[in-house]
């Protein structure tokens, strides 16, 4: 009882100090790519207060799934509504939070151009590095340093999320593939039918990163927090248990949940709220 009145306490202090600032907002914006050769579009989470003051906010990567793009966190996943909830309840440190388009160029988002890794002639994950970091960094106002930055994502993201904290830990506090494409199974073909998409994830395998690693490389994943979370219904719960018990093989923390359901909206929808007290920890430090 007396945790559940504190509780009651902090949100309704949290409500006060919200109404009194501005809302969140939501942007889209672009940015030109010398390495793509194209602008690529993304979509922006601004936290209530944001516009009311100077000082620097921690930031998390959103990553979308295959078939989707920079929008879909926001239209499906009712991304905004999540995060201020999360946020006026004094559970999570407010971030910016940055949602990258990596769709492809044909009908339904598909495409040689779908996906978050290198391929020839299209090298996403160098320009999410080289370009995209640095660019949205500077135009907003986050805060430097590995602990204040983090990805997350589901399906393709979950898996993109996963290896670019694995290809970078210097940059990433905190990790949470949802769903994840974590291994290289195959995929059924009413999901994606592109056999370049399936070349690029056998090339970047989270897997095979972490089974390959020598002892520094795996004391640097170590500096990386890691939560993953799938379904105990989704078609991709395999992989996902194989990268926990092979992280734990490996002695890497993570944090580790299998919860009802499958590979969904609702699902993802019901972990933001977590993933974004996950983040938090490091933030406020």
């Amino acid at each position: 009882m007396k945790r559940l009145l504190t509780f009651t306490l902090m949100a309704a202090t949290a409500a006060v100090a919200v109404r009194a600032q501005s809302p969140s907002r939501i942007v889209t914006d672009t940015i030109p790519s010398e390495i793509l050769g194209v602008a690529k579009a993304f979509s922006v989470y601004l936290p209530a207060g944001y516009d009311d003051s100077d000082r620097d906010y921690p930031v998390l990567y959103l990553l979308h799934g295959a078939t989707d793009d920079h929008q879909s966190w926001l239209v499906k996943g009712n991304m905004r509504k999540i995060a201020d909830v999360t946020y006026l309840s004094g559970m999570a440190v407010p971030a910016v939070i940055v949602m990258p388009d990596a769709a492809g160029e044909e009908p339904g988002n598909r495409g040689y151009r779908m996906g978050y890794f290198d391929k020839p002639g299209w090298e996403y994950e160098r320009h999410f590095f080289e370009e995209f970091i640095p660019a949205v960094e500077s135009r907003y106002r986050i805060r430097s340093g590995k602990n204040y930055r983090a990805v997350a994502g589901l399906s393709m993201g979950g898996g993109g999320s996963m290896v670019y904290a694995l290809h970078r830990p210097d940059l990433f506090g905190s990790c949470c593939p949802l769903s994840g494409l974590l291994a290289a199974p195959r995929i059924p073909d009413r999901l994606i039918d592109d056999e370049a998409f399936h070349e690029s994830i056998v090339r970047d395998d989270p897997q095979a990163i972490i089974r390959e690693a020598g002892p520094a490389e795996l004391d640097s994943y170590r500096t990386v927090r890691w939560y993953i979370d799938c379904g105990d219904d989704d078609f991709l719960y395999e992989c996902n248990v194989q990268t926990y018990l092979l992280m734990r093989e490996k002695e890497i923390p993570l944090q580790y949940r299998m919860r009802d359901g499958g590979h969904s909206w609702e699902y993802w929808q019901s972990a933001l709220p977590t993933v974004l007290t996950f983040i938090s920890v490091p933030f406020a430090e």
